[in-house]
């Protein structure tokens, strides 16, 4: 089973007692009103109940999109198109070197390795919310019906999404099993483990990391990878300038990532746009 409006309800803002009322759990395509404003969650595509703000107030609108993507992700609701006079969105990827291939074909490349390495252990490094979830479901659908190996860090998060009703197949601890089981598998960990001790006890080891950054080969270098895959959970170049031009807003805040090119293809199609600086917000590992 793939994501559903029913799996994607945990979508939600919470409002804590305060002067405009109780506490409020809202799932997508439901309001809230917080004095003269209205509030409701849209959802972002970029992993299981992520949203989008939809602020209303006296005829205007305001959608702030938090991380988002345009892509398929049978893990995950699609993205969903608001239009709005003022649009708040990431740049993440914000540079026009950005474009990321299919995910499909990404898959593939992991599985031919695999056919020519089949005595090593395939350690992909993913994060441990949306990106395994999603990783795993691809394979799956791409016909890998073998078991997949996890980290103890993913764990949790893999039995929620099972909970919500994602269909992950046969799923193995890795941290506890031992090296010869895993020869020629596919084992999902954290990047960070795979830089440490843990990854060492793995049977020739193949590093292996799925994330947009791979497209910047020198990262990939940097990283002792030997296998990169584009993998995001953002919005790249295409899919930013595509959802500014179809909300139809009038104005555009950019922030988390490069907000300098992202403002300029803005100002250059006549929409007004600045940079929205959060702290604690800066590049994302992804």
């Amino acid at each position: 089973m793939l994501a559903t409006p029913e799996t994607a309800r945990i979508a939600a803002v919470r409002y804590g007692d305060n002067a405009f009322g109780r506490v409020e759990t809202l799932g997508y395509g439901q309001s809230q009103q917080i004095g003269g404003v209205t509030v409701r969650m849209a959802p972002a595509g970029h992993v299981l109940g992520a949203a989008q703000v939809v602020i209303e107030a006296e005829g205007a609108r305001a959608v702030v999109s938090g991380d988002y993507k345009r892509h398929a992700d049978p893990t995950t609701q699609p993205f969903e198109l608001v239009e709005c006079d003022l649009f708040v969105t990431e740049a993440t990827f914000g540079l026009p070197v950005f474009k990321h291939p299919p995910i499909g074909q990404e898959i593939r490349r992991l599985l031919t390795s695999l056919a020519r390495f089949p005595d090593r252990t395939h350690a992909v490094g993913a994060y441990a919310l949306g990106k395994a979830q999603r990783l795993i479901v691809e394979l799956r659908l791409a016909g890998y019906e073998r078991p997949i190996w996890l980290h103890g860090a993913l764990t949790k998060l893999c039995t929620a999404y099972q909970e919500m009703g994602i269909d992950l197949g046969e799923l193995r601890q890795a941290t506890v099993a031992d090296a010869k089981d895993m020869a020629g598998e596919i084992v999902l960990a954290p990047p960070s483990a795979l830089a440490d001790r843990w990854a060492r006890r793995l049977t020739d080891p193949l590093p292996v990391a799925a994330s947009g950054w791979m497209q910047v080969r020198q990262r990939a270098r940097q990283r002792g990878v030997e296998l990169a895959l584009v993998i995001s959970d953002h919005a790249d170049w295409d899919g930013l300038i595509q959802t500014i031009t179809e909300t139809k807003a009038e104005e555009v805040w950019v922030t988390h990532g490069a907000e300098d090119a992202l403002i300029h293809w803005c100002q250059t199609h006549q929409i007004k746009a600045r940079a929205l600086r959060l702290v604690g917000r800066e590049e994302d590992g992804e």
